[in-house]
């Protein structure tokens, strides 16, 4: 593993997922994204983990998106075309996960943070967050198709437009008032809220959630209503079955 993208795994079975490079506000590399598709794929193999934590290191952001030295040597399209590629290949590993997920933002959540904080289930942040893509006043560069789709569901085409039209960013207190973020406390609390938070989760079926989650990744980027395999597999299983049967003992 990268030595900036730490993996941890807690014995209740929550994972947490560090992003440790403060001094560039967290921004990634391709080796921190490839690390970054390491670690999930070791929670994935790991039975007992039943819930991820992703954060950044510092107080100050949850990840910055890609550090700017990456396009230093772009000068064609088909540069981008593979680029934009990949992250989605980073962000779609991250909405598949299969158990639930939260991020936990510390300051400022943009670009590719903003992506991959969207691509989790649950978002708790501090009172002075900030969530945005200002690419049209930096880099003039764009979002993939998938990645605005993403920001659409959870925020909604006028509040999408405002982030990358206007290049503004939202506040955690309109974050909060949307819906786009569980909750908004002080820094000290952070840590405290998303233990409480990845305790509920990992309490409550895991079969059901990991349908759930599916489904909705269908819906919103292959605006697919297919789910005979989903449905079959819940109802197939021996958790439904023992949820029955509790269910008519009570």
């Amino acid at each position: 593993m990268n030595e900036l993208v730490q993996l941890r795994i807690a014995p209740s079975g929550a994972a947490h997922i560090t992003i440790a490079r403060p001094e560039r506000h967290n921004a990634m590399t391709q080796a921190m994204y490839e690390s970054l598709l390491e670690c999930i794929a070791e929670c994935a193999r790991n039975p007992q983990v039943r819930a991820i934590v992703f954060r950044g290191a510092g107080g100050k952001s949850f990840i910055s998106g890609t550090d700017i030295a990456h396009f230093a040597d772009f000068t064609r399209g088909e540069q981008g075309i593979a680029y934009e590629a990949f992250v989605e290949k980073v962000i779609d590993s991250v909405e598949r996960i299969a158990v639930p997920t939260i991020a936990v933002i510390d300051g400022w959540a943009v670009g590719g943070g903003l992506a991959l904080a969207t691509a989790c289930d649950f978002r708790l942040c501090t009172e002075g967050a900030r969530f945005g893509a200002p690419i049209a006043k930096t880099l003039s560069n764009t979002l993939s198709s998938r990645n605005i789709a993403r920001l659409q569901a959870a925020l909604g085409v006028p509040r999408v437009k405002k982030m990358l039209l206007l290049a503004e960013y939202i506040d955690a207190a309109e974050a909060l008032a949307c819906g786009f973020v569980y909750a908004a406390c002080a820094a000290d609390q952070l840590g405290e809220r998303a233990n409480a938070l990845a305790e509920r989760l990992m309490a409550l079926s895991g079969v059901t959630q990991a349908a759930v989650k599916e489904t909705i990744r269908r819906i919103v980027i292959e605006q697919s209503l297919e789910d005979d395999d989903l449905v079959h597999a819940v109802y197939g299983s021996q958790a439904f079955r023992q949820g029955v049967a509790g269910f008519l003992k009570r």
